[in-house]
């Protein structure tokens, strides 16, 4: 019975671990597509399954498991480095995901489903102008501008589009509309790659604005995470790390924090609104990630 209850704490955890990365490598680039995000929401909850298991057997098992050549110090801290590498991993993945989530709501999810295409129209007719500002400088305007899509729609309405430069009669922007429902409008968005938008595919880093301040997000926290690993994977003795590993109390805490994450981030992989509690453990993720597990690893430490 206790040796069934060691291999099945080791398989979940290996389970868990695979599950969890393929989860945060489809968050990764899933943020381009229209939602709902299936495929990392069923990859997370095999993740969070895994996890749950594991811990209630942990509970059942009440201590390390004898000497069996997975206990020595080699094993000991590969494990544990192949932890906080996907610790680095995630916390970086949501951070970019919080940074590209956001798109043009049902606007931009109609067009999707009417077979979006992107084309170089012209603007002939500005019915409104607003600048946008950040920090006191005008970073863009936002127009609801009337356009001619040559060889298409003569009259396409596009409301909230974004451009660099003030638009006027005669500018060229491309916009991304649906020929077989033009009564849908365009989108109008110069700092957003709209063909990745149009196709819905899966893409980590969009060429756009946002594409290279998502890459610099994720190198800069992957970074941090890269700096813990070997301090939280080599510095300890593997007495140490072997007693988190096996705890109960402290797996019981990294579990939670897991469904705490999952529970967050699932309204917005499927496509609905999340509430203010689940939003802000959303913002919060990529912190409550590395400083649960720093908090957690503390014990190793001796």
């Amino acid at each position: 019975m206790r040796s069934a209850l060691i291999w099945l704490v080791r398989l979940c955890s290996l389970a868990a671990w695979v599950a969890a990365g393929v989860a945060c490598i489809w968050l990764l680039g899933a943020t381009a597509m229209a939602r709902p995000w299936h495929e990392p929401f069923v990859w997370g909850a095999v993740a969070v399954g895994c996890a749950v298991v594991r811990v209630v057997a942990l509970w059942v098992l009440r201590g390390e498991p004898k000497d069996d050549g997975f206990t020595d110090e080699f094993w000991v801290k590969l494990r544990t480095g192949a932890l906080w590498v996907l610790v680095a991993f995630s916390s970086a993945v949501f951070a970019v995901a919080l940074l590209t989530s956001s798109n043009a709501g049902d606007k931009l999810d109609a067009l999707r489903d009417a077979g979006a295409e992107v084309s170089t129209a012209v603007v002939v007719e500005r019915q409104s102008t607003r600048q946008e500002l950040g920090d006191g400088v005008v970073k863009g305007y936002v127009s609801r501008l009337v356009v001619s899509v040559p060889g298409g729609a003569e009259r396409l309405t596009v409301r909230g589009a974004f451009t660099h430069d003030q638009p006027g009669e005669g500018t060229e922007v491309d916009v991304l509309w649906a020929r077989s429902d033009p009564g849908l409008g365009g989108y109008v968005n110069e700092s957003k790659d709209l063909p990745t938008l149009a196709e819905n595919r899966w893409k980590a880093f969009q060429d756009d604005e946002l594409g290279m301040g998502s890459l610099i997000a994720f190198i800069v926290v992957a970074l941090i995470g890269a700096i813990l690993t070997p301090v939280f994977a080599l510095v300890p003795d593997a007495d140490g790390l072997q007693e988190v590993a096996w705890s109960a109390p402290f797996q019981t805490v990294r579990t939670a924090l897991t469904v705490l994450v999952f529970w967050g981030w699932s309204p917005l992989m499927l496509g609905s609104q999340p509430s203010l509690p689940q939003m802000l453990v959303v913002v919060g993720s990529f912190c409550l990630v590395l400083l649960g597990y720093v908090a957690t690893s503390l014990r190793g430490f001796g």
